[in-house]
């Protein structure tokens, strides 16, 4: 008698990955599409609704350059990333996947030098200066890593820094959302007014946009090492 097993429908925490995965991947297609819009499509002097023309519309050239070098090589970075963690494509086609690592790696390049450059001159002064430029430092760093440890073959270092790569770039989504949240609360519940509630929540982005990003990486980066190390358990991959 030949017994069958029943079969299993994915796990739970596959669908969490899943949708964790589909969730990040739109958002960032879709400020990595809108966001650079204005910069694209208007002078920096007509941005007054994005606190930009008083920042960046009279300062010199080279930081009017680096801006829009950060904004377009930013937002090519961001909406490259997911499609490096999508297990199919690496599958499927692996040359593919090669191509968009090496440009997504040169964005990064591009922006973060630019990121350096427009540190300095952020709205949030020292707090900024201190905040955006260290993020980086360790946008540049962490993707220097992954290429090299690639370079050498090296495929479980190179995910584990290239998922510490996104979760810095993953920083132009999550500065938004929490601007929309700390200027809603203040606003909502304080009643306080937008101009003022967005300059007390910019005063927070520079280190709020990424802390908890690295912080989140690290934790799902140990959460794969302890499954990995768990006799008979497989974890979940992105798809």
């Amino acid at each position: 008698m030949t017994l069958t097993a029943p079969a299993t429908s994915p796990r739970p925490s596959t669908w969490r990955t899943r949708g964790a995965y589909w969730w990040i991947a739109l958002s960032a297609l879709a400020i990595a599409v809108f966001a650079p819009l204005p910069y694209l499509l208007n002078p920096l002097g007509e941005l007054d609704g994005l606190e930009v023309a008083a920042t960046y519309a009279d300062r010199s050239p080279l930081v009017q350059l680096a801006l829009y070098l950060h904004v377009g090589a930013g937002g090519l970075a961001l909406l490259l990333s997911p499609l490096q963690f999508a297990t199919r494509l690496r599958a499927r086609a692996p040359q593919v996947h090669r191509v968009l690592g090496r440009v997504t790696v040169a964005a990064i390049a591009v922006a973060g030098v630019a990121g350096l450059v427009l540190a300095p001159h952020n709205l949030a002064g020292p707090v900024g200066t201190a905040g955006f430029g260290l993020l980086a430092v360790l946008w540049l760093g962490c993707a220097a890593t992954a290429f090299r440890a690639i370079r050498r073959r090296d495929v479980v270092t190179h995910r584990r820094w290239m998922v510490r790569t996104f979760a810095l770039t993953y920083a132009a989504v999550t500065l938004r959302l929490w601007l929309l949240v700390l200027i809603s609360g203040q606003t909502a519940v304080a009643g306080v007014d937008a101009a003022v509630a967005f300059d007390r929540a910019y005063l927070l982005v520079p280190f709020l946009s990424w802390v908890p990003n690295l912080l989140v990486a690290e934790w799902y980066l140990a959460g794969r090492r302890s499954r990995r190390a768990a006799p008979g358990e497989t974890p979940a991959a992105l798809r």
